[in-house]
C-alpha cells in the first residue's frame, strides 16, 4: 500500500504551475486595463471632448466595475463553483475590450470600462480562490505572488505600449484600449483544461468528483483532509463573514487591501499628471521609471513572500511606503531625484501588493473563501475608485503636496490598523487561524474531520483552509 499524502503537502508539480499560469491572464489584463487608461484618456481628451470630471470618471470606471463584480461573484463562486467563471470570462473580456476601439462618446467608453471591471472583479475572486485551493502549502505564497507579478507586468506593459504607440496617429488611444483583449485570448486555452477545486467539491458533498480530479492530476496516493458533507454544510454568505467568528479577519482583509490600493491606483493611474505637478518635465520618461520599478517591486515581493511572516511583511511595507511617499511629497527634490523617489515608492508598494493575492485567501475557510476575497476586493475598489476620481480634482484645487499627504495618511492608518489586528496566516502557522476563532468552531472541526478523504491527525490543522 503506497503512503498517502495530503493535497496541500505535495511537492511542486507541473499542474500547480499550469493553474498559477492560467490565473495570470485575468491579472495581466486587469493591470493592462487599469494602467493604459491614464495614457489613453489623456490622448482621447480632444476627440472625446473630455474635461477633468470625465477624465476622473473614466479613470475610476473599471475600478467601480471591479467593486460590483467581486462583491457579487464571491457568493456565486462559493455556491456554484469556481471553474465555469474561470474558464470562460476571459473570452467575454476580449470581446468588450475590442469594442472600445469603436467608441464615439465618453458615455460609450464609460459603459464598456464598467463592464470590463465587472468581469475582472469576478476573475479576481475565482482566480485567487482556485490557485489557493490547488497550491501546496509550502509554495502557496510564491504561486499566488505569480498573479501579483502578472498584474504588475500588465500595468507596466500598458505604459510601455502607450509610450511606444502614442505618436502613431490620432487613433492610437483606440489601439491602446483594444489591446487589453490580446492577453485574455492567449490565456483562454490554458484555462479550459483546469478542473474544479477538490476542496470546494468536498464542501458541497461531491467527494467522488474531488477524488477523481486528484487521482487524475496527482495520483492515487493523494488525499484531501476535509469535513464530511452533511446537514452542517453552510453557504458562503456576507452575514457569516460579519459574524463574531470571522468578523476580525473580514475587517482586516478589507482595510489592509483598501489602504494599499488607494495610493497605488490614484498615483499610478495619473502618474504623468502627478510628475508634471512635481515639476518633472518629461512625464513619459518619469512614468517609465515609475512603472519599471513597480514591476521590479512585484518580483522582489515574489522572492521574499515566503521568507517573512505575512504580518511582518504587511506592517513593514505600510510604514516604509508611507515614509517614502512623505519624503517624495515634502523633501523638494529636483526632477531626477523626484523620479527616483517616486519609483522607489512604487517598488515598495508593488512588493507589498503581493499580499493582496496571498493574504485574503488565507484569511477565510473554503466555504467562505470566494465571498471573503470578493468582499475584500470590493472594499478596496470602492476606495480606489473614489481616490482615482478625486485625485485630478484634488491636484487642481488643493495642490499636489496636500493630495500626496492624504495618501501618506492612508498608508499610516493601514500600518497602525494591521499592527493592532492583523493575524498571522503564513503556511507554517495555519493552525493559528483556528486558535483565534471561537471554541464552537474548534468543537465543530473535531466533529467534522474523519471524512472519506481525510487522514487522521495529519490533516486536521488545515481542513478548513
Amino acid at each position: 500500500m503506497s503512503m498517502q499524502i495530503l493535497l496541500e503537502d505535495l511537492p511542486l508539480r507541473r499542474f500547480h504551475l499550469r493553474v498559477a499560469f492560467s490565473g495570470t491572464g485575468g491579472q495581466f489584463s486587469d493591470g493592462f486595463v487599469l494602467g493604459i487608461i491614464g495614457i489613453a484618456v489623456s490622448m482621447a481628451a480632444g476627440p472625446l471632448h473630455l474635461n477633468a470630471l470625465w477624465m476622473g470618471l473614466l479613470g475610476a470606471a473599471s475600478l467601480a466595475g471591479l467593486f460590483f463584480g467581486s462583491m457579487f461573484a464571491g457568493p456565486i463562486a462559493d455556491r456554484y463553483g469556481r471553474r465555469t467563471i474561470f474558464a470562460f470570462d476571459m473570452l467575454l473580456f476580449a470581446v468588450i475590450s475590442a469594442a472600445q476601439y469603436f467608441v464615439n462618446s465618453p458615455t460609450q467608453l464609460l459603459v464598456l470600462r464598467v463592464l470590463l471591471g465587472l468581469i475582472l472583479g469576478a476573475d479576481y475572486v475565482v482566480s485567487k480562490s482556485l490557485v489557493t485551493e490547488f497550491s501546496p502549502r509550502r509554495y502557496r505564497g510564491r504561486l499566488l505572488s505569480v498573479l501579483a507579478a502578472a498584474w504588475a507586468a500588465g500595468y507596466v506593459g500598458a505604459y510601455l505600449v502607450g509610450f511606444a504607440i502614442h505618436d502613431i496617429g490620432p487613433d492610437a488611444w483606440r489601439l491602446m484600449l483594444a489591446a487589453s483583449g490580446v492577453p485574455a485570448l492567449l490565456i483562454l486555452p490554458f484555462r479550459i483544461g483546469v478542473p474544479e477545486s477538490p476542496m470546494w467539491l468536498m464542501k458541497r458533498g461531491r467527494g467522488d468528483e474531488a477524488l477523481s480530479i486528484m487521482r487524475r492530476k496527482f495520483g492515487p496516493e493523494v488525499i484531501l483532509s476535509a469535513p464530511a458533507a452533511g446537514p452542517q454544510q453552510r453557504r458562503g454568505t456576507w452575514p457569516e463573514l460579519l459574524s463574531p467568528r470571522w468578523r476580525k479577519n473580514t475587517l482586516v482583509g478589507c482595510v489592509f487591501y483598501t489602504c494599499q490600493v488607494i495610493p497605488y491606483f490614484a498615483l499610478g493611474t495619473f502618474s504623468p499628471k502627478v510628475l508634471q505637478a512635481l515639476q518633472v518635465k518629461d512625464n513619459f520618461v518619469g512614468g517609465l521609471v515609475y512603472n519599471v520599478l513597480l514591476f521590479a517591486g512585484a518580483i522582489v515581493g515574489l522572492l521574499i513572500i515566503d521568507r517573512l511572516s505575512r504580518r511582518a511583511f504587511l506592517i513593514g511595507t505600510f510604514y516604509l511606503a508611507a515614509l517614502g511617499l512623505a519624503v517624495l511629497a515634502y523633501a523638494g527634490f529636483g526632477p531626477i531625484g523626484t523620479m527616483i523617489a517616486f519609483g522607489l515608492f512604487a517598488c515598495i508598494l508593488s512588493a507589498a501588493a503581493n499580499l493582496e493575492f496571498v493574504y485574503p485567501p488565507e484569511l477565510f475557510p473554503t466555504h467562505l473563501r470566494a465571498s471573503g476575497v470578493g468582499l475584500a476586493v470590493a472594499s478596496s475598489r470602492f476606495g480606489s475608485a473614489i481616490s482615482t476620481f478625486l485625485l485630478p480634482l484634488a491636484v487642481q484645487h488643493v495642490g499636489i503636496h496636500t493630495a500626496l499627504g492624504v495618501c501618506v495618511g492612508v498608508l499610516v492608518f493601514g500600518g497602525v490598523f494591521c499592527h493592532a489586528l492583523a493575524p498571522e496566516t503564513g503556511s507554517e502557522n495555519l493552525s493559528d487561524m483556528k486558535s483565534v476563532q471561537s471554541g464552537e468552531r474548534e468543537s465543530e472541526a473535531e466533529g467534522e474531520h474523519g471524512a472519506t478523504l481525510a487522514p487522521s491527525s495529519h490533516g486536521n490543522r488545515n481542513a478548513d483552509i
